[in-house]
């Protein structure tokens, strides 16, 4: 089993979620948060006054999905997200040894 975590822009959530959904990945988690790379933030201008945003809005998602989804999930996230320009996000991923479901007991893939 692998944990992807992918960080990407707000607007392209619905897109990446229909299109992981469509291969058969069951669930996944999504936090609003807040972050910089090498962006470093950017300048905004309001009512005239300009002021620094330190701290960009993005999505996180988190799913944990078997060996074998793992390359196709991968790869459309990468596919979907992508504007091309700066701040598109990043992924990480992660072995996860065992997942356990609560209600039933149910261990491994089976949990998933």
């Amino acid at each position: 089993m692998k944990e992807i975590i992918a960080l990407i822009r707000p607007f392209k959530l619905d897109e990446v979620r229909e299109a992981l959904t469509e291969i058969g990945v069951n669930g996944l988690t999504v936090t609003d948060v807040k972050g910089f790379g090498r962006q470093k933030g950017h300048s905004e201008v309001y009512r005239g006054a300009e002021y620094v945003i330190d701290f960009v809005p993005k999505i996180k998602l988190e799913l944990v999905i078997r060996d074998e989804l793992y390359e196709n999930a991968l790869e459309i996230i990468l596919k979907v997200a992508r504007t091309g320009k700066i701040g598109d996000g990043k992924i990480f991923v992660r072995d996860i040894g065992d997942a356990v479901r609560i209600r039933t007991g149910e261990n491994g893939d089976e949990a998933l």
